[in-house]
Parts: structure tokens; sequence; C-alpha cells
């Protein structure tokens, strides 16, 4: 089989590194996983070891595919061929050095849609399990930076210590929302402070909504999580801090600036076109069942 799994971080980059770099649109989040791994040590997201894997055509070809597992999180598949991602789903259903500690299977898988559809299907066939669509986003990339059509009032800032309770309940607050698990969130909140990597826009002298643009990495930097609490909703406060965590991160570097958005939300999705953003592909996450 030409994947090559493995729990040594450091392989995974040595091997595949330049993979992910060359292709760091779809390849967004697994560059900011290893790059906090690589900072944060390998239990960053929970007490489970870490899984990583590359493919090549050949043996000793090229990379050209690529996964990490952060147990107890679902499998994300980087950029690969849809026949790769189905030989993926054959050798974890039958490698137990892959699977969750305690486990005898994976509960989903994420990534681009081509390729998680035929990883399901493949992993369907494998083990007679059925998938479910659990989300299904969409990537894009920014293009042109502009104004939001219709202006917020009020003006953006970089978060500080002091604003530190208030970003924690909103980042619990917006996992609520869109039902993800946050690890280590006052740690990541934190983290993502002090890096002056989260910004808030202010009307009035009060905080109403906020973005995150992640570390440049590969010369990419991705904007998430974008949250406004429900009562300043409707006022064009996420155009307004999403363009303001955009400029930042181009000022900082980045080649390509990347966010997500719910392909359900069709308010999300027309916002961050019109300051700029273009699909580059949609994405989608699988949970298994009986």
């Amino acid at each position: 089989m030409p994947w090559t799994i493995s729990s040594s971080l450091d392989d995974f980059r040595a091997r595949a590194g330049g993979f992910l770099a060359a292709h760091p649109a779809e390849n967004t989040v697994l560059l900011t996983i290893t790059d906090r791994l690589a900072a944060r040590g390998p239990h960053y997201y929970g007490d489970g070891v870490p899984v990583f894997g590359w493919w090549s055509a050949e043996p000793d070809g090229p990379v050209a595919g690529a996964f990490l597992r952060t147990p107890p999180f679902t499998p994300r598949l980087g950029l690969m061929p849809e026949s790769a991602a189905a030989e993926l789903a054959a050798e974890l259903a039958t490698e137990p050095a892959a699977r969750p500690a305690g486990s005898a299977t994976l509960t989903g898988v994420a990534g681009g849609a081509p390729a998680t559809l035929a990883f399901g299907a493949a992993w369907a066939e494998a083990t007679g399990t059925t998938s479910t669509v659990r989300t299904n986003e969409r990537l894009y990339r920014l293009g042109e930076l502009a104004d939001p059509p219709r202006p917020p009032s009020g003006r953006s800032r970089l978060a500080g210590a002091a604003d530190r309770e208030l970003l924690i309940r909103w980042f619990a607050e917006f996992a609520d929302e869109v039902d993800i698990r946050i690890p280590n969130l006052a740690t990541v909140v934190d983290d993502r402070t002090a890096a002056g990597q989260l910004h808030l826009w202010e009307d009035g002298g009060r905080p109403v909504a906020v973005a995150g643009a992640s570390a440049v990495i590969a010369g990419m930097s991705r904007i998430g999580p974008v949250y406004t609490p429900g009562d300043a909703r409707g006022r064009g406060y996420a155009s307004g801090v999403t363009a303001a965590a955009s400029a930042a991160a181009l000022a900082r570097g980045a080649a390509e600036v990347l966010l997500y958005t719910d392909l359900a939300n069709p308010t999300s999705n027309s916002i961050y076109q019109q300051i700029g953003y273009r699909p580059v592909e949609d994405c989608v996450e699988l949970a298994f069942g009986d």
C-alpha cells in the first residue's frame, strides 16, 4: 500500500511538509494543526496519540496526499486523489494503530468533498457501516479585499487581556452554536490573544463581534472563528470584523487568506463574498453509524 502511517510528527513534517506547503488552501487545517502540535505537544487536542499519514502514487515517489487524526477527533483529510482516499479507508479499517485507543472503529471523517465521500464509500464497504453528512462547508480564498457594502458603525481593535472572560464566553457560545468541541478553550483564547490574532469590533465602546486570524503558515492564514452574539446580529458587525482580521492577515504577510462557511447559512456565504472571498472547494464531514 502506498500510504505510510506514523505517530511521529517529525517524520510527517519531514516527509509531507513540502506537499502541505505547496497546497496551503486545501491543506489549511493540517498546516494549522501540525503547527499547534509542534508548539504545544502531542496531547494538545486530547490524551490519545495523534496519527499522521502520507501517500505517494509509487514507492519513494513524491507525496501527493496527506491526513492526520488527533483523537478524540475524526481524521482530517488533506488534498489527495479520490483513489487514495479509498485506499486510506481500507487501510484504517484494518490497521489498529490508526484508530483511537479503546475504540474498534472510526466515528467519522472530514475534508474536501470528493475525497471524503470516496473515503466514506470505501469505509462502508470495508466495515458494513453507513455514513451520513454531518456538515457541508465551503472553503473560500480572499481575492481583493473590499470594504463591506454597508459599513457598520464602530471600529475594530485587537483583543487584550481585559477581554479574556468575554472571549471565553463567546468562544463557548460559538462552539455550542456550530456543534463543535474546542479543546483547551481558555488556553486557546489566551494563546491567540497574546499572539495578536483576535480582533474585536466595538460599537459605542462595547465589543459586539470577534474574528480570529491564524498565524501565517506556508503563506496562509485562516479566519475563524467569526462570532456575533445574538442580540448584536443583523448590523454588519461580522462583515466589519472579518474585513479587519483579513486586512491584519495580509499585513502580516499572508499570500492566501482563507475561511470556511457553513453552506446551510446563506447569510455568511453572501457577506464574505461581498468583501472579496471566492470559493475554493466544498468540504464535508461524515458521521459513521451502524
